[in-house]
């Protein structure tokens, strides 16, 4: 089981696609579990998201989100991609995808502190 807290909605539609994730795991019988912690992260690119955190594995996760931007028709943030480098950095860093449907549509690189509950915050972004 894995978990990540890069992954989000955009703004407004946040509590029906954490639910709706939820509910599609379940009637899938598969091991996944979303929830919102109230927190926005905004781009200058893509808009404004809500950010959730996710328990369950990677693929149902992918598999899930991009189901959702589709039936839905909004933009997403998949998270989780790392480098290949093995560099220890004092902040923790995540790569993510702004997708819409099966269509990437952006890039963004995340950090944040690696001490105490620091949120993510946007290191650089690009439309693709």
């Amino acid at each position: 089981m894995r978990e990540s807290e890069s992954f989000g909605v955009e703004e407004g539609y946040g509590l029906k696609i954490v639910e709706w994730l939820n509910e599609e795991a379940a009637k899938q019988k598969l091991k996944f579990e979303a929830r919102l912690y109230g927190y926005n992260l905004t781009t200058k690119n893509f808009g404004t998201f809500e950010m959730f955190s996710w328990i369950g594995n990677v693929p149902s996760a992918r598999k899930l989100i991009i189901k959702a931007s589709k039936r839905f028709k909004i933009k997403v943030i998949e998270g989780g991609y790392k480098t290949k480098e093995k560099i220890l950095h004092m902040k923790k860093s995540d790569y993510a995808l702004v997708r819409r449907g099966d269509k990437v549509i952006g890039h963004l690189e995340l950090e944040a502190s690696r001490l105490g509950t620091e949120k993510w915050k946007i290191k650089a972004e690009e439309r693709k």
